[in-house]
């Protein structure tokens, strides 16, 4: 999770998406920002405690076009994202799919904007009062399509603990979980979280680490 980028030999790719990373770094900081005012905090509140170091990621991901659009296969299954926030640029293909209380929704391309998911780390700070967005992609457009996710999260080393929230009630929905766990009764650092959900995809990277 702390290797060296590796950057295909394509002119200019390198210093455009090194630059990229710290636009939407300074992006990721001013969203959490808006969320330490939401819930009458300093603005500086989430930057201090655990965003110093942010843990960033960025990938470029080709989802192909699928060959059986009615079927139950997916570019990519219901999850979500682990940290704070992801903040997507996706093409003008769709496929996007978002889970709300009455069940699933497109989240539609549109021009010059981001969607933004908010990841299992500020579910657990805000105790469900902002809540991990589920979501899922399925590309039916029969081209390949390219999705751009920035994922915001705490240090490393981080240990999140829940915010008192004037009035909230911690609501732990871990039975409506696509993964059946508890984001609120996890003990240890966001290190240690998000080893365990990625060991979980590639049990030979958690060896390689331990």
């Amino acid at each position: 999770m702390h290797g060296a980028n590796l950057f295909p030999d394509i002119p200019l790719f390198r210093e455009t998406i090194l630059e990229y990373l710290a636009v939407m770094t300074q992006l990721g900081h001013a969203v959490m920002a808006g969320i330490a005012l939401s819930l009458n905090l300093e603005a500086s509140y989430f930057r201090d405690r655990y965003t110093t170091d942010p843990l960033i990621l960025f990938r470029i991901f080709n989802y192909p076009p699928q060959t059986n659009p009615q079927g139950q296969s997916w570019g990519v299954g219901e999850h979500t994202d682990y940290g704070l926030l992801t903040i997507l640029k996706q093409d003008d293909l769709g496929g996007l799919q978002v889970k709300t209380k009455s069940g699933w929704i497109d989240a539609p391309p549109i021009a010059n904007s981001f969607v933004c998911n908010i990841g299992d780390m500020l579910d657990r700070l805000t105790g469900g009062l902002y809540r991990s967005t589920p979501h899922r992609v399925k590309n039916v457009s029969g081209r390949d399509r390219l999705s751009f996710p920035f994922f915001f999260d705490p240090n490393f080393n981080a240990e999140l603990h829940p915010i008192e929230i004037k009035g909230a009630i911690v609501d732990d929905n871990k039975n409506e979980r696509w993964d059946k766990a508890s984001v609120h009764e996890f003990r240890g650092s966001y290190g240690d979280y998000v080893l365990n959900k990625v060991g979980k995809v590639f049990p030979q990277l958690r060896q390689e680490v331990l």
